[in-house]
């Protein structure tokens, strides 16, 4: 009869430690998202889930409260953000990894790192004081005097240029998450196999056409990934977008125009909320936060394992 081995009890102990932090991490999240529906119980029950989604009041005298025009400044800056942010991180990459000479590439490196690294307040402060001043007087009235002669498109850069509104917010949060999707495209490209960039050398392919065929392919998982972790970071931003997006709750039509966020909102109001509807309400956005950054991250990384077992057979 054979005798089961002893149990090695150092590889006990750091199973056990392992698992009780993995289901610690399940723990918390359970845990926010009780503390979330118990917080705006008063809330759900008198707007509703579809009442409070597409209400744009948001009224604290009468107690009247919806998220959609929260939401809508979230979704906007985070696009516009997106936008700004994507092709100059991307750019960056490509010049680090395939076109920059040895000496500038370890500085530009670093450089992108400490970018990352400065407080979010930091980039609201520089924001309010630096770039809203520069907008207002140079930036938004050559855009308004170009583009905005436009038709259809022109529409988007009417009302006063004053620097705070939605489109410094969102150059601000650009700027703050070029550094994570630059950092992890860099990292991507790097890890293209030298003797396939090579190869395509030797039969006379020219350094775009070896970035566009053979690195972009290659590393484009990760280059989503960078992407999707932006995107995390843009939706939960707060108060770097506090300091220049103006807290107005209405909707925007003109990139001009002041806005606000759900995280933005929780920021300024939370201290003011002198009711107990207006403070279920507050924590209600936050729920609809937790939600929407959930599904949507849930989203990207299904497209990334989908994409990952496409390329992988």
């Amino acid at each position: 009869m054979a005798i089961a081995p002893k149990k090695n009890i150092p590889e006990l102990l750091f199973y056990s430690l392992t698992a009780v932090a993995s289901f610690t991490v399940i723990i918390f999240i359970i845990g926010i998202i009780a503390v979330l529906l118990k917080e705006s119980s008063l809330a759900i029950g008198k707007f509703g889930v579809v009442g409070f989604l597409t209400s744009t009041a948001w009224n604290p005298v009468t107690g009247m409260f919806g998220a959609a025009t929260t939401i809508y400044g979230t979704f906007l800056t985070t696009g516009l953000a997106l936008l700004f942010a994507i092709p100059t991180a991307i750019g960056i990459a490509i010049f680090v990894t395939e076109i920059a000479p040895n000496y500038l590439k370890a500085p530009i490196g670093i450089a992108i790192e400490l970018l990352a690294a400065i407080p979010s307040i930091i980039y609201g402060m520089w924001g309010l004081f630096t770039l809203a001043p520069i907008m207002s007087k140079y930036i938004e009235p050559a855009l308004q005097n170009s583009i905005g002669k436009l038709p259809l498109v022109g529409i988007l850069f009417e009302g006063t240029p004053m620097g705070i509104d939605l489109l410094t917010a969102s150059v601000i949060l650009a700027i703050m998450i070029i550094p994570f999707t630059a950092s992890i495209a860099r990292d991507s490209f790097n890890l293209t196999p030298s003797v396939v960039k090579e190869s395509a050398y030797a039969i006379g392919a020219t350094k775009w056409e070896v970035v566009k065929n053979v690195v972009l392919p290659y590393s484009k998982l990760g280059v989503f990934g960078g992407v999707a972790l932006s995107l995390g970071r843009a939706l939960g931003e707060t108060m770097a977008v506090a300091f220049v997006l103006g807290n107005s709750h209405k909707i925007a039509t003109s990139l001009f125009d002041a806005a606000s966020t759900i995280t933005v909102s929780l920021a300024n109001e939370f201290t003011e909320a002198d009711s107990d509807i207006y403070l279920s309400s507050l924590y209600y956005l936050a729920l609809v936060l937790f939600v929407m950054s959930f599904i949507i991250l849930a989203i990207a990384k299904f497209f990334l394992l989908k994409a990952e077992k496409k390329y992988s057979r």
